[in-house]
């Protein structure tokens, strides 16, 4: 029996977090449950290729949009199951034990939210995120996705869009959208720059103008800036 799961990641210019990303794979490949590595990648410039290369890698490249790269990503992956995990981030030990038993029926699931960073803000932050995911079934991509190809060709694919393709497709699952038991670690790095209080509210403001109807191809544009 092949392995279920196809791990699909979409990069650019991701050599500081994908070494670690790939790393907390290893449970995953020792459970027998990943298939293969897709890495979608959107034209980068630094050793993102390379890394992907010394981890034995499906490689897809393409124009730089998240929600693009993705779905190029899973139209290349080979597997019922797809994982999909943002290179900033890492699933936390024990994850592999955590997917086991909902890989039975077709399904949707997101994983809790942490940050690489201690103390007061980053629990603040992290836990305002998992209370919105259980309330309003709305995850951020830096959660992970795990979702069978039924459910997602179901709710009409993955979004291409360069920004908020999570919180589209989250819409569109709706409840079907469930929560692991385990723990996805995403990169501060952002809020450190820019400071915890600020990117929150930036983040919201951009959530809320994109429920408004803002054009996402400006919101991408200045979410980059």
């Amino acid at each position: 029996m092949r392995a279920p799961i196809s791990i699909v990641i979409p990069t650019l210019d991701a050599e500081g977090g994908l070494p670690a990303c790939l790393g907390s794979l290893g449970e995953g490949l020792h459970a027998g449950l990943i298939r293969e590595l897709v890495i979608s990648d959107g034209g980068s410039g630094d050793v993102t290729l390379r890394i992907a290369e010394q981890a034995g890698a499906r490689i897809v490249k393409g124009t730089p949009s998240r929600g693009g790269q993705i779905g190029r990503g899973i139209a290349t992956a080979e597997a019922d199951w797809l994982l999909v995990l943002h290179a900033d981030t890492h699933l936390a030990e024990g994850w592999a034990q955590a997917v086991l038993p909902v890989l039975t029926q077709p399904g949707a699931w997101h994983f809790r939210l942490r940050f690489d960073a201690n103390g007061l803000m980053p629990r603040w932050v992290a836990g305002w995120a998992n209370l919105r995911s259980r309330l309003f079934r709305l995850p951020y991509g830096d959660q992970g996705l795990l979702i069978h190809r039924d459910v997602l060709e179901a709710v009409g694919g993955y979004p291409d869009l360069p920004l908020m393709e999570d919180v589209a497709l989250a819409r569109r699952l709706k409840r079907r959208l469930r929560a692991l038991p385990a723990t996805a670690v995403t990169s501060a790095e952002k809020y450190r720059r820019q400071g915890w209080l600020r990117r929150g509210a930036y983040n919201l403001g951009t959530l809320a103008r994109y429920f408004a109807g803002a054009d996402v191809a400006r919101l991408a544009r200045r979410y980059r800036r």
